[in-house]
């Protein structure tokens, strides 16, 4: 498939131009015009380039790119290594981070509804379509030691749980992927039970005891996985491309 069609065929799917973003979304290195294989990942780090080199990828496709806001213009060091070895392989690499967080059927919140089994999915920020974070239902409500541990073993880590009382059950939850935590005070004010999201801060441990909320910290990669892959799973069935998901795990 050609460069600019792939790059046509994801700018329909994922529609960055609705949302204001903190990074360029769609293709930010150029490499080869055809592309046949296509590497997927979370970011697109030094460990991940070197293994789309390995494979001989035409293209790499990532949640986290390159050119963050607030970033320092200057190519060199670490910045440098990763984009010389994309030139130097002539490797496409495609980003899209919050297009990739909020689709309804690709995003990584609608993958982690569908993981944890949560219905009537509609945005925490209300009467808000591009909302990056969300709330809904659990089918069954079930107690803060149980749902832990749900996440412990759908996402393969540790969460970190904290605030209300261990008594209280949780049958609404609200969510967002990665670094979502500023969104707690919002899903408490609304009455939900508990809140996920990848990271933690030190004031959210105050806001959930105060404020009488489940939270759970499940990574920051933890909760991003599922997006891209989904994605690259959705590209290889419609374009009958080579599309392989490579997860370099990150504790974070």
């Amino acid at each position: 498939m050609q460069r600019a069609q792939f790059e046509q065929y994801l700018l329909q799917l994922l529609q960055p131009e609705n949302i204001k973003d903190f990074a360029p979304n769609g293709l930010q290195v150029q490499g080869k015009e055809t592309i046949r294989k296509i590497v997927t990942g979370v970011t697109a780090s030094q460990a991940l380039i070197d293994k789309a080199i390995a494979v001989n990828a035409d293209a790499i496709l990532v949640h986290h790119g390159y050119f963050w806001k607030n970033e320092s213009y200057v190519i060199r060091g670490m910045k440098y290594n990763r984009i010389k070895a994309l030139l130097m392989h002539d490797i496409n690499l495609f980003a899209y981070h919050l297009p990739l967080d909020i689709h309804p059927e690709f995003g990584n919140n609608a993958q982690l509804a569908q993981l944890f089994d949560i219905e009537e999915v509609q945005p925490l920020e209300l009467g808000n379509p591009y909302s990056v974070a969300m709330q809904g239902q659990l089918k069954q409500a079930m107690v803060a030691e149980e749902f832990a541990e749900k996440v412990n073993q759908t996402l393969h880590r540790d969460c970190l749980h904290i605030g209300a009382s261990s008594n209280k059950k949780i049958k609404t939850i609200a969510w967002c992927s990665g670094g979502g935590q500023s969104y707690i005070e919002l899903a408490a004010e609304q009455g939900i039970d508990a809140f996920l999201t990848g990271e933690v801060s030190e004031q959210t441990t105050h806001i959930a005891h105060e404020m009488d909320i489940h939270f759970f910290a499940a990574g920051h990669h933890a909760t991003e996985r599922y997006g891209v892959k989904a994605l690259g799973e959705r590209i290889a069935k419609e374009l009958q491309l080579d599309v392989c998901f490579i997860d370099i795990d990150n504790p974070v």
